[in-house]
């Protein structure tokens, strides 16, 4: 009998063996490639669809967002109603959405609805519209929010700052203006959605409690011919960054308002760098979870924010680290000069072994919980595929994660934590 006196031994993260569940892959007949990975204790299935299609390959501003937007709007036979509401009958989600780089289509929904949705979904894929009459009620609401963003000083922050960063010709760097909406057409839309929504440019991603007549059906529907744009896809792998040669900029966007937005951000290695899982570290040391030294000095100590964050960001053809927060407009200033301290400090002194093993026990931790469910493991998976990874890199980044050293961190905080590197901008 168990001696309930005696408490449980406790153990770090860090001290743990981490597994990824092996991904399985199926190359269709039209090539599509469909990884899978069946899992679960709940009968419950999520299918996603994942194009080149954000805004790195539109043609046209506004394109990649609205043809991801409309594509649920209607098809030859049925209207956006209809499509609703064949979805929303088996208690189903279906979320499209496209960014930088991709554009996602996802399913989830009861694994014995899924074959009943499938027409649906190929249809929506196959033979949008994209007919004039909501082409023109999107570019009404499009218009209207953004106006009201406009209004915004997060939002203009946000766009401004990649534009400093890439240059507002590059297509991480540009934005969406009340022109580029209203020059849409359908004859756009539809094109864009002919090349990119195609078989020949789509991976599949499958994860849930399933049969498998139920994945054989989801091969038998989109694995079979080369739907939409028969040719082989082509898109432009490059384009010139042209950041701006200023570093320190102040909008002033409404005269009334009481709170800034700050943005401070610099380019950094891609995702695909061996630098990359080291600098996560930083960074998460730095500014990028709750316990942070941002956070603990700016919002903590001062209570100048309610938060303040240093991301990562990894995008297919670049990297960019970001700090943002809100803060009031008499405090921005203040905030931008204790950031700088933090940075500073980072570079002058090595980060304690407790603190960074709190860090890593943080990051190892929250592996630990995207590594219990099939949706979170095919996340991880599709963090990997997307980014031309495999196995291995998920096994080099727990490696790192267990055995940065403080000198480490202290050697990259001197090579990317220097102020004079980062974009500054605060818009009020």
């Amino acid at each position: 009998m168990r001696n309930r006196s005696i408490p449980p031994q406790i153990h770090d993260a860090i001290s743990f063996d981490f597994s990824l569940q092996p991904c399985n892959i199926i190359t269709c007949d039209n090539n599509i490639p469909l990884y899978w990975i069946n899992a679960g204790a709940q009968e419950v299935i999520e299918i996603s669809l994942v194009f080149k299609a954000g805004i790195w390959h539109e043609p046209h501003n506004a394109v990649a967002q609205t043809v991801a937007a409309l594509l649920k709007s209607g098809t030859s036979t049925q209207n956006a109603l209809a499509i609703n509401e064949a979805i929303e009958y088996y208690g189903a989600s279906l979320k499209v959405s496209a960014n930088n780089d991709w554009a996602f289509v996802t399913l989830h929904c009861l694994s014995k609805h899924a074959t009943a949705i499938l027409p649906t979904l190929h249809a929506i894929l196959t033979d949008a519209a994209f007919e004039a009459h909501e082409l023109e009620l999107y570019k009404q609401n499009a218009l209207q929010r953004l106006a009201v963003n406009l209004r915004q000083s997060d939002f203009v922050a946000n766009r401004n700052i990649d534009a400093l960063l890439f240059g507002r010709e590059h297509p991480y760097g540009k934005y969406t203006e009340a022109a580029d909406i209203q020059a849409l057409t359908t004859e756009q839309l539809r094109d864009f959605h002919k090349k990119n929504y195609a078989a020949n440019n789509c991976r599949i991603f499958v994860c849930g409690n399933y049969t498998d007549a139920t994945l054989q059906a989801i091969v038998d529907t989109f694995g079979k011919d080369n739907w939409n744009e028969s040719l082989a896809y082509t898109t432009q792998n490059t384009a010139d960054i042209a950041g701006s040669e200023q570093k320190l900029f102040r909008i002033i966007n409404d005269e009334t308002s009481v709170q800034g937005a700050i943005r401070m951000a610099r380019m950094i290695p891609k995702r695909d760098d061996p630098v990359f899982p080291e600098l996560f570290v930083m960074n998460t040391v730095f500014g990028g979870y709750f316990g942070s030294r941002l956070m603990a000095n700016i919002r903590e100590d001062k209570g100048y924010t309610y938060g303040i964050y240093s991301s990562l960001l990894s995008y297919i053809h670049a990297g960019v680290m970001m700090i943002g927060t809100e803060a009031g407009k008499e405090v921005c200033e203040q905030t931008i000069v204790e950031v700088k301290k933090e940075m500073k400090l980072m570079q002058e002194t090595l980060v304690p072994e407790q603190e960074l093993l709190l860090v890593k026990n943080y990051l190892l931790g929250s592996i630990l919980g995207d590594l219990d469910g099939p949706f979170s493991i095919m996340q991880r998976w599709k963090n990997l595929i997307l980014n031309d990874q495999d196995i291995h890199t998920f096994n080099r980044n727990i490696k790192v994660y267990k055995n940065i050293t403080p000198q480490r961190l202290q050697e990259l905080a001197q090579m990317y934590l220097h102020e004079a590197a980062f974009y500054e901008l605060v818009v009020t």
